[in-house]
């Protein structure tokens, strides 16, 4: 939300009190699980569903590509690559679980993270010139695995890309916004 500049009303889920299990939560995320996005009638979950929505929804905000633009199909790739592809990569990296990457939907953790860096050497965004969406879950991905947690070795196209993600105003307002 906080790319598009347009506002919007932060409702604050004290996970810690297992307030994301209260029936009005569950009833716009099943899951129990933040974020949570509700929107005139419209409700739902998951990060990558709730840019996607975003982008759509406020088409003036150029977050997404149209729907006829041929750049469209790499951007949701991209879009759910975080999600199906990094944070499972992360899991496994934590829980040092092994899983052969024949059966894993993401490959391997190598996989996933040699691919993204080949990816964003192409830069500066995920998909070229155009910042979009997909940057917003990439970049919210590697920040997270790189530079708050260090579960992914930093890389010179991952620095670069994780830089310029910070020097954006709205990422400075959403990371003010999360410290409290």
């Amino acid at each position: 939300m906080e790319e598009t500049g347009l506002p919007y009303e932060r409702v604050l889920t004290d996970i810690t009190t297992g307030a994301q299990k209260a029936p009005e939560f569950l009833a716009i995320n099943p899951m129990g699980k933040v974020p949570a996005l509700t929107d005139g009638d419209a409700a739902l979950g998951e990060s990558a569903a709730i840019c996607a929505y975003i982008a759509d929804r406020y088409p003036q905000t150029r977050l997404a590509p149209e729907v006829n633009d041929p750049l469209r199909a790499k951007y949701l790739q991209w879009l759910f690559f975080s999600p199906s592809c990094i944070e499972p990569a992360l899991i496994q990296l934590f829980t040092k679980i092994e899983v052969p990457s024949s059966t894993a939907a993401w490959g391997s953790a190598t996989q996933v993270f040699d691919l993204l860096d080949a990816s964003l050497q192409k830069g500066p965004w995920i998909l070229g010139d155009k910042f979009s969406a997909a940057d917003v879950t990439i970049g919210a991905g590697l920040n997270f695995a790189v530079r708050l947690f260090k579960m992914v070795p930093p890389r010179p196209s991952f620095d670069a890309y994780i830089a310029r993600c910070v020097e954006r105003p709205a990422f400075q307002r959403a990371e003010k916004i999360a410290a409290g």
